[in-house]
């Protein structure tokens, strides 16, 4: 299996108005990326808004998700949590339902220092005993990890990637010699961020951490395998099929173009967390628009 390397898709966790998890949709979702051949599932990530759920919830998703996946494919699941207790409990919880490994980003109310998030996350690995994927998402959490702490943490065994943002300047390769510089060498390095992810799977990342492949997988492996043969034209003209799809996710956020994604690909009522509202019916035309052009995107 390879985990935290090539395609990672990220589903959306489907719940009721009152948070309940929709099992058998979310059995549907995971399913879909299993057949499509995605590398790993990203369960509770920002797009299964694990910020929104409860631990009972959370529990649920992950024992629904692993039963879908059925080892076919492994599972990375999120356990960020504001307090270290809570996140600890979580990593126990993704261990006992047969998790194959983690995703930790330090979720904050009041700002943390380095120290408080290398210590946060020492606890984590220690209770989980699972392989780590740093998540480092300043839009969410509002901490930026330096390349320094990135090399810290990475000297903690049970760390095994990290999972970065795009950089802000756009020098990937620029950011991928500094962190391999600094980390083990087997330390795997990926980016999330749809619309540059391919642009950094050509610059040498290991892996694409998709938000786009929880919905539609088939294309998103396509694209990420010409990155990963180093095909540009071939990425070039599957990725501006992507493009109305990634102007979408800048103008709204992928977490609610996501929702409607479902909603047009006719997976059912599926309604956002509140306070997240959904998006307009004009902008689901749009969406509808975006999704006819990834029709027959396949890997090759």
């Amino acid at each position: 299996m390879a985990l935290f390397r090539g395609l990672s898709a990220f589903p959306l966790t489907p719940t009721g108005a009152d948070g309940t998890v929709q099992g058998p949709l979310l059995g549907r979702l995971v399913d879909r990326i299993v057949e499509a051949g995605a590398d790993s599932i990203g369960l509770l990530g920002s797009t299964g808004g694990y910020a929104y759920l409860s631990r009972a919830q959370r529990r649920e998703a992950v024992r629904v998700a692993v039963e879908a996946a059925g080892g076919r494919v492994p599972v990375i699941v999120g356990v960020g949590a504001l307090r270290t207790d809570a996140a600890i409990g979580l990593a126990e919880d993704a261990r006992a339902a047969g998790a194959d490994g983690l995703l930790l980003a330090p979720m904050s109310y009041t700002p943390l220092t380095e120290e408080e998030v290398f210590c946060h996350f020492a606890a984590v690995v220690e209770a989980g005993s699972l392989p780590l994927c740093i998540y480092n998402n300043p839009g969410t959490t509002h901490f930026a990890f330096t390349d320094a702490l990135i090399a810290r943490l990475a000297g903690l065994p049970p760390i095994a990637a990290v999972k970065m943002p795009l950089p802000a300047d756009g020098d990937t390769t620029g950011e991928l010699a500094r962190l391999r510089a600094q980390a083990p060498e087997v330390f795997a390095i990926g980016y999330s961020g749809d619309w540059g992810a391919a642009d950094a799977l050509l610059a040498g990342a290991d892996a694409w951490y998709s938000v786009a492949a929880g919905l539609v997988p088939a294309p998103a492996l396509a694209l990420a395998r010409a990155a990963q043969a180093g095909d540009r034209a071939e990425v070039a003209r599957i990725d501006a099929a992507f493009g109305p799809l990634w102007a979408l996710f800048r103008a709204f956020g992928s977490f609610r173009v996501m929702y409607g994604m479902a909603e047009v690909q006719g997976l059912g009522p599926v309604a956002p967390p509140r306070p997240i509202l959904p998006l307009a019916e004009a902008d689901h035309r749009r969406i509808e628009a975006a999704l006819q052009r990834l029709d027959g995107i396949a890997t090759r």
